[in-house]
């Protein structure tokens, strides 16, 4: 499948997956969302683990939509770690990211006030992080 047709195909699965999804943050998943496709023409989106999730070649986001009070987004550099023992050197002046390891972190959302807060600040961090990925 060419890879304009594997990112329509993508959006349609994820556009069907949040028209079914019942979440108390599903506005702000949605914007979420937005912002991440809005970051780099190179950023696709499928479902992957369950949950939206985003990719060049590799995947490199994916929502973690159980806790119902919060949005939570998993940045990782693919589905499997890779060699080396030092995290990547990113620009993240408003401490977004929490790491969770050398190639895993998360950020959190609570609410419509807080997306807004941190979607320039997340849309600089996500352009980062795709350099990071194939």
């Amino acid at each position: 499948m060419p890879a304009d047709e594997k990112s329509q195909a993508g959006q349609a699965e994820v556009d069907a997956f949040l028209a079914q999804l019942e979440h108390p943050q599903k506005s702000e998943i949605e914007k979420l969302r937005a912002i991440l496709l809005g970051a780099s023409p190179e950023i696709a989106e499928g479902i992957k683990w369950n949950a939206p999730s985003f990719r060049r070649q590799e995947w490199f986001a994916t929502f973690h939509l159980r806790p119902r009070d919060f949005v939570q987004l998993i940045l990782h550099l693919g589905a499997k770690v890779k060699p080396g023992d030092a995290r990547p050197a990113l620009s993240d002046p408003q401490g977004l990211l929490e790491w969770l390891g050398k190639d895993r972190a998360t950020v959190k959302f609570h609410g419509p006030a807080d997306v807004e807060a941190k979607r320039q600040a997340l849309a600089d961090l996500i352009r980062q992080w795709v350099q990071l990925v194939p």
